[in-house]
């Protein structure tokens, strides 16, 4: 394959994006046209595209759709669906709600809102063990106020990025840091001056904007007891616990606790579970069809395409930085995984910073800061699709929203074009 690539192999992401946003615009409905069946025409023109033998193809293909990365977040998604339907037939939901709204004043239940997944995604250091804990609570809070359910998820959404970005723990920066060769704590303190004034922008307008209004009649009485599967989840995560276990571990306590208060049966339990890992049942599809249409276009030269483009014509520092947020972007609209994005470019990033003097902290901060930025925005990643899947609205519903993603791009571009914050090696 030649080394500069193929513009050819991005057809089938070209094809996605067409169907998907170009068609659901033009109906003006985004629940009109299926996000599968989109997944399902790049798939089909991806295969179609390599000239190698059919079976060769499908092998690819299939390859790439069961990638362990991929096969891991289907397991996430079958234990999160069972854990967000178990609490909700056993009252975790109501309860936490119901505790959420008493304490916290309604005129800065988003900034609190805002602030919790901040904590949480920061304290975990994954975006989506932020959106599975949270996003359940945000939804009902939405049907129980009378906001807008796309905008309220939006808000945990962001805050799960925060972390994602700037965790010790979180994969992306411990990919960014290794990829680059720098500390974690050198690259933290040069990330948090770029993203940290996106993070008080974002406060400030949930904080000042009245655009949506809560109306709230106090709810029912519901045991406080049954918020026990939340806590539990929420502490082990914090505590470093895998997401697996963490999700396991919640199950469980939502139908013992269930048990116990005597809010549902061993019946309602599983049919419960059931029905909650079956309602992941299109997420799981897209993911494994995304994946093995990534995969085609990575052998297709798709990538190593975008790669050679961006690097060709590099003249200056500024350049030789918007360069590698150029690579993160791309290679996380081909991945649709943030980590993977960066593990791809993260070779090449460093040799073009080492030739332009730009110092590894930063560049690891504009690697990790970028490729969370594009994940934060685009449909047919893990995190929207989670939170799509969770409170039943269109992944792309929630994207004009999605004030914090939008607001910490803006922040790195003017990092770039003002060469701020400066640091040394």
């Amino acid at each position: 394959m030649n080394s500069t690539g193929n513009i050819r192999a991005l057809a089938p992401l070209a094809l996605f994006l067409g169907v998907y946003l170009a068609g659901s615009l033009i109906v003006g409905d985004f629940y009109k046209i299926p996000i599968t069946v989109a997944a399902l025409a790049a798939s089909i023109c991806a295969v179609a595209m390599s000239r190698k033998p059919l079976v060769e193809r499908i092998d690819d293909y299939s390859r790439g759709a069961t990638e362990p990365n991929i096969m891991l977040m289907i397991w996430i998604f079958v234990l999160a669906g069972a854990f967000a339907a178990s609490t909700k037939q056993m009252g975790a939901v109501d309860a936490t709600v119901a505790l959420t709204l008493r304490v916290v004043p309604e005129e800065f239940l988003p900034a609190g809102l805002f602030i919790a997944a901040c904590f949480t995604s920061i304290s975990i250091g994954t975006s989506v063990g932020t959106i599975v804990a949270l996003v359940p609570i945000a939804s009902a809070i939405a049907q129980q106020t009378g906001c807008d359910t796309a905008w309220i998820v939006a808000i945990v959404v962001g805050g799960a990025f925060f972390g994602d970005n700037l965790s010790f723990i979180s994969d992306t920066t411990i990919a960014a840091t290794r990829t680059q060769g720098c500390s974690m704590r050198d690259k933290f303190r040069t990330n948090l001056l770029i993203v940290a004034p996106a993070a008080i922008i974002t406060l400030a307008i949930y904080i000042f904007s009245q655009s949506h209004s809560f109306v709230y009649d106090g709810g029912s009485e519901v045991s406080s007891v049954t918020v026990i599967p939340y806590l539990l989840v929420l502490v082990t995560a914090i505590m470093g616990v895998n997401v697996l276990v963490v999700l396991t571990l919640g199950i469980v306590s939502a139908g013992v606790t269930g048990l116990i208060a005597g809010t549902m049966n061993p019946v309602e339990w599983t049919v419960a579970m059931g029905s909650g890992m079956a309602s992941m049942g299109e997420l799981i599809i897209i993911t494994m069809m995304a994946g093995g249409m990534l995969e085609m276009i990575r052998i297709g030269g798709g990538i190593d395409y975008i790669i050679s483009r961006l690097t060709s014509r590099i003249r200056s520092r500024r350049g030789a930085e918007a360069a590698i947020a150029s690579l993160a972007v791309f290679a996380d609209i081909c991945t649709a995984n943030n980590t993977v994005a960066i593990i791809s470019v993260g070779a090449i990033s460093r040799d073009i910073a080492g030739r332009f003097g730009i110092p590894p902290r930063r560049a690891a901060s504009l690697l990790d800061t970028f490729s969370c930025f594009v994940q934060g925005i685009i449909p047919y990643g893990a995190q929207l699709l989670m939170a799509a899947g969770l409170s039943a609205v269109s992944p792309v519903q929630i994207i004009p929203y999605l004030y914090y993603p939008f607001i910490m791009g803006c922040c790195a571009v003017l990092a770039i074009l003002l060469q701020r914050p400066r640091c040394r090696e």
